[in-house]
């Protein structure tokens, strides 16, 4: 019977590797792209916690920086941590944004274009923002560089 079990606990890691193994490195892209987004609506609900900014930040290479030229240009990997935890503190994150729905995207090498829309609570209501463009730079499995384009 043990041996059964052990043959099981294999053949499942066996199944489970072959999975991840046959994903492309762009697939893997558009992977880390949607966990970023899916991170970011968790954070951005009231009661998000230090852990859930913690995962998010866990998808940023050591040099990471974010550039958006609309709201002050180019943060450090640092400085934007910071602004999601006083933001945290300060109740910004209060559920208003009840989605991030990625509407197209284009992946090349070590990079990723996304157009995506905010969902938002209006008037009692949800609502689909204007389409905003994204870049993602990669580096070694990690995000190197977010420019925002909206």
């Amino acid at each position: 019977m043990l041996k059964m079990k052990h043959l099981l606990v294999l053949l499942f890691c066996l199944i489970v590797s072959s999975g991840y193994s046959q994903m492309s490195h762009q697939d893997s892209l558009a992977v880390i792209v949607d966990e970023y987004y899916r991170l970011n609506v968790k954070i951005f609900q009231r009661g998000s916690t230090k852990a859930e900014i913690d995962s998010l930040f866990n998808l940023f290479s050591e040099d990471f920086t974010y550039n958006h030229p609309k709201y002050g240009g180019t943060y450090s990997k640092q400085t934007l941590y910071d602004g999601y935890i006083n933001n945290q503190k300060n109740g910004r994150y209060n559920g208003s944004i009840a989605d991030i729905k990625i509407t197209n995207r284009i992946i090349g090498l070590n990079a990723v274009s996304a157009e995506k829309k905010f969902i938002k609570y209006q008037d009692g209501k949800l609502a689909e923002g204007e389409p905003q463009m994204t870049l993602f730079e990669f580096k070694e499995g990690k995000i190197h560089r977010i420019h925002e384009f909206w």
